[in-house]
């Protein structure tokens, strides 16, 4: 029979997921199983991690029970830093989490506990779709148009984010003055301020651009979508599958056809640099250091599952318009780790392009 019931802590909407029968035996067996997702509830984070939560369970051994906890603030940073600090380490709880490699990557001062020890599950690559409201100066009709517009406000959620710092890299690689407003506590705030007209340029994620900024905005006039992130591996562009579909252009190709030549330049060099890391790894599944090998295998496993889940991707499809596909196998660890790494002279130059925002307000 399925459960479903309703628990608050830290301030942080908790749900239960309805849990499939499943073999009796296992690490989880008559277990809670916490997963943590780090932004707001309602958001694209959010929705994602409830559906995999509800699918990842029929492939977990032991049928523990699901629970959905969220954990936002700091641009995702808080619930990242409590999966290291303060989680049970007994493999009860999993973080689900979002644009955390590259604040880890850049960041200057170490943390409490090295995320680098942290035990990765599964990883998610992913991209982001830019819009903006039409009416900013001189009108707004094409992704063209941006190469001209006036009176930009970019909105964001913490200056050191990659998609922060990606949305004010993509605006000054084309020369354009903006205003920037951020601290927004998670994307729904953000895309209000957009609604309301506190900023007019933002980014969201594929499904939330189709689910949510598609519907209310872009077929009502109001904004327009602009470009995506193509994912970048060091040598070569690719599309995500995410955005298949999308009747829109990478960043690179727009910046050509506005500028008439290729980006290039410390910018572009960090724009790809951050495209690399925080899109690579959207999504992390991590478990704190020290927890049990057999609760790492037993989750490493059930998102194998997730694979070949013919419910989960028909969820995926009806709900995002793409199937989320994880990557996860005994080298995920090593993977990860090798990637969470930025030359000292980037940082360097992230470090001042960040202190620099506060001049942009």
């Amino acid at each position: 029979m399925f459960r479903i019931s309703a628990v608050t802590a830290l301030a942080s909407a908790l749900m239960l997921v309805p849990v499939a029968a499943a073999d009796a035996q296992g690490f989880y067996s008559g277990k809670r199983f916490t997963i943590l997702i780090n932004y707001a509830a309602g958001g694209p984070a959010d929705i994602e991690g409830r559906v995999v939560a509800r699918h990842i369970a029929k492939h977990i051994e032991g049928n523990p029970t699901i629970v959905v906890q969220n954990m936002d603030g700091a641009g995702g940073l808080i619930g990242t830093n409590y999966i290291g600090e303060i989680a049970p380490k007994d493999g009860t709880m999993l973080g689900l989490l979002t644009g955390v490699a590259w604040p880890y990557a850049s960041e200057a001062k170490p943390r409490k506990v090295d995320f680098k020890l942290y035990e990765f599950v599964a990883y998610q690559p992913g991209t982001t779709v830019y819009f903006m409201r039409t009416d900013v100066k001189p009108g707004i009709k094409s992704p063209l148009d941006l190469g001209r517009a006036e009176g930009l406000v970019s909105g964001g959620l913490s200056a050191e984010s990659s998609k922060d710092l990606l949305l004010r890299l993509t605006l000054e690689m084309l020369g354009r003055n903006y205003k920037y407003v951020t601290g927004y506590r998670g994307s729904n705030a953000a895309r209000h301020a957009l609604t309301t007209g506190e900023v007019n340029y933002y980014s969201e994620s594929p499904p939330s651009y189709r689910g949510l900024v598609e519907p209310s905005l872009v077929k009502t006039g109001v904004a327009i979508g602009l470009f995506y992130d193509s994912g970048w591996d060091g040598r070569t562009f690719n599309k995500p599958l995410q955005v298949e579909g999308l009747d829109l252009p990478a960043y690179h190709e727009l910046y050509k056809q506005i500028r008439g030549e290729e980006p290039s330049g410390q910018l572009w060099e960090t724009y790809k640099t951050i495209v690399a890391l925080s899109h690579a790894m959207q999504r992390i599944a991590v478990f704190p250091p020290g927890t049990p090998q057999a609760a790492i295998d037993a989750i490493t496993k059930a998102f194998q599952g997730l694979e070949t889940d013919a419910e989960f991707a028909a969820e995926g499809r009806r709900t995002f318009g793409f199937v989320p596909a994880f990557r996860s196998g005994p080298d995920t660890n090593d993977k990860i780790r090798s990637g969470l790494n930025v030359k000292p002279e980037t940082k360097a130059w992230i470090t001042k392009y960040i202190e620099d925002a506060g001049k942009l307000k």
